[in-house]
């Protein structure tokens, strides 16, 4: 079996990002300027790749971050398997000190291996993995499809690469994340391998320009 080439990025900054604002499964967010400009220079990094397939997310700002790609004709479809985490009571809402206190309590009883216990009116770990493994599946079906590309989010995409690496979902923590970073695995057939680590390489003209304005 030829190996097949997986880019995961993550999505483009949204304003919700800027501000410090929960997003989560239940916020249908777009980019922002600045999403748009880390979208535009991912494509023209990436944009002689072969890929055969583009996935992503049902929700908008997954499917902008990627919006060249499929604008190039390449064969795109969503699944809201690949959703980010809903966070529950707590979408849309700005991180307080208090919420900050509840989220780093849920994420410490989650690195603690407590992964099924729930965000208050939202989704678990094990849920969201659980959504995930019948894309991966799908995805692992379709042998002719070589090189392809997910977009998602920060917290899915966490658990998304303990599901691929077989690491406990309490691990997920060890994955950094970065609004339009990289991570690109390559599949042998029977396990996967990490060729890239949170990537963001892409965007050093965007970070060269901000420090020029500054």
């Amino acid at each position: 079996m030829s190996i097949k080439k997986i880019y995961l990025v993550r999505h483009g900054q949204t304003d919700y990002n800027l501000r410090g604002v929960v997003q989560g499964s239940g916020i249908d967010s777009v980019l922002n300027s600045t999403g748009q400009r880390q979208a535009e220079l991912f494509f023209e990094q990436y944009k002689d790749v072969p890929f055969d397939k583009v996935y992503t997310s049902a929700l908008q700002r997954s499917v902008q971050s990627v919006q060249g790609f499929i604008d190039l004709g390449i064969p795109h479809e969503k699944h809201a398997g690949l959703n980010e985490i809903s966070w529950g009571t707590r979408e849309g809402t700005r991180m307080t000190p208090e919420e900050d206190a509840y989220y780093f309590d849920m994420l410490q009883r989650w690195t603690n291996g407590e992964t099924s216990v729930c965000i208050e009116g939202g989704e678990s770990p094990e849920v969201v993995a659980a959504r995930q493994r019948p894309v991966v599946d799908l995805i692992l079906s379709r042998p002719e499809e070589e090189t392809i590309l997910i977009c998602m989010h920060g917290r899915a995409m966490r658990i998304l690469l303990c599901v691929l690496l077989n690491y406990p979902l309490s691990c997920m923590e060890e994955f950094e994340h970065q609004n339009l970073c990289l991570y690109r695995l390559d599949y042998t057939g029977t396990m996967f391998q990490v060729k890239s680590y949170c990537d963001v390489e892409h965007l050093a003209k965007f970070n060269e320009d901000a420090q020029t304005k500054g």
